[in-house]
This record gives C-alpha cells, structure tokens and sequence, in this order.
C-alpha cells in the first residue's frame, strides 16, 4: 500500500458561523440578453455598492434586432427569470432589453418576470428611462438609438404615449447587436451631443443595454447643461431604488443625486 494513503490525515469536522451573505442590504436580478456585450459590465460599476450583489441570467434572443425577434423574447423572458432562485431572496429584478420592452410591452414583461417572482418588483430599460426623466423633470427629450427606423419610431411612440415629446432623434442605423457592443463611447458622447443641443431639448436618453454609453453620462450633462441618461444608466438607478437602495453615486451624473418617494419609482 503506498505510503500516502497509510499517512492520509482524517478529515476534521470545522466550526463555522453564518452571516447573510453577499447581498446582505439588496439582491437584484438581471436578465442579460444572450447577444448582449456591455450591460453586466456596467451594471456591476454603477451598483458597486456595500452590501448590493447582482446576480445574472442570460437570456436566449436573436443578434439582429428588429420587431419580428424581439417579439420572440416574449417565450424566452420567463424560462431566463426561473433561472434565478427564490431562496436568494431579490429585492428586484430587471429584463435587459430597451427595445424588447418596446415591442412586447412593458406590463408585460413584468408579468412574464413575475410568473416565477409573484412579489419582486421589477423594471426594464423603457420603464426605468420614464421614472428616471420624470424624476429629472425632462419632458422635451432628445433620444439616440442605435436601432433601424421602424424600431426607432416605435420606442418613440411608447414615450411619446407617456407624455415625453420627442424633439430630436439620431441612429445609428444598426441592427446587429454585435455590432452596437462596439461602438465606441466617443461616438455615442457625439451622438448625445448632437441630439441634445437642439434648443427644443430638455434631456437626452440614449436607448440600448449593449451600448457603452452609462460613462459618458456625466461628460454629456457638462457639455450640454441638460439632464443625460441611457438605457443600463436608468435601470441600475431604478433597480436600486426599488430595492430600497438610496445611495448618491459619485461620477454617474445628475440622476445617481435624486432620491425619489418610493411611490414615485
């Protein structure tokens, strides 16, 4: 018998304490879209927080974004929210996709994450977009997307059925989210700022999880004057505050500064 195993050593029976683990203050849940390059990245920055944890779950869906995939998200959103357990207890969960919300509406996504999560709020980027303009009192908006027309008309229909009136609007003209992952932050700050000094504007919202545009928040609201955010910019804010998370931000831009009533949100 080889020596080593005449030398194993017993297996010592340890002491251990529990505490409530990561998250301990907020768990918040992110349904990411499979195709999707930047939003985990910057959702893990603006919610670097003591004691906040997000806990993520990929969801299937088409690179090239127009109504007809998006749509399909629809029969995905439920199987990505099952994928996050009960037992981590989330304070709220959001569904990743600006234009999916468009598309398959905003009430509905939240009954679709609810099917699984009965008591967690939730939000998405459209709805989160709403309350973070309304909390900056933006009622005049410039809106930069990187969506092909008929996506783009249809986002500006949902605000403009909120009472956001669209007063200047730039693309991109892509429909390939692999694509849109890598468009350069210098260009979405041009695009903001090109959107946004039309005098009519009173804020900018620059629409799409996968563009890198939550950095260039802050440098737009300088150049501008004007309140500036972006779709992960309003949902890590609106996520936040719906799980009961008010902390100010530093270098995020005017909205990480706004603590809304609860009611409001």
């Amino acid at each position: 018998m080889p020596e080593s195993t005449l030398n194993t050593p017993e297996i010592a029976r340890l002491d251990f304490k529990t505490d409530l683990g990561a998250g301990a203050r907020a768990r918040i849940g992110l349904l990411v879209l499979e195709s999707d390059q930047t939003m985990e990245w910057e959702m893990r920055h603006m919610a670097d927080l003591p004691g906040v944890a997000l806990y993520h779950a990929r969801l299937a869906n088409d690179a090239e974004v127009t109504p007809d995939t998006l749509v399909q998200m629809e029969l995905e959103l439920p199987k990505a929210a099952a994928l996050l357990p009960g037992y981590l207890g989330l304070k709220a969960i959001g569904y990743g996709c600006t234009s999916g919300s468009t598309i398959i509406g905003e009430l509905r996504v939240s009954e679709l994450i609810q099917s699984h999560h009965p008591t967690v709020p939730t939000s998405n980027p459209l709805t989160a977009a709403k309350a973070a303009l309304k909390q900056l009192g933006v009622k005049r908006l410039g809106l930069v997307t990187p969506y092909r027309p008929d996506v783009t008309e249809l986002m500006q229909a949902r605000f403009e059925e909120a009472g956001i009136v669209i007063q200047s609007v730039g693309s991109f003209y892509q429909q390939d989210d692999r694509v849109v992952g890598r468009i350069t932050p210098e260009a979405i700050l041009d695009a903001a700022l090109a959107v946004g000094q039309n005098d009519l504007v009173d804020g900018v919202f620059i629409s799409c999880t996968s563009l890198r545009a939550a950095g260039i928040v802050g440098q737009a609201e300088a150049a501008l004057g004007k309140p500036v955010t972006a779709s992960n910019h309003a949902l890590a804010w609106h996520l936040l505050r719906l799980a009961g998370i008010h902390d100010e931000v530093a270098g995020l831009g005017r909205l990480f500064h706004a603590q809304p009533p609860d009611q409001d949100i």
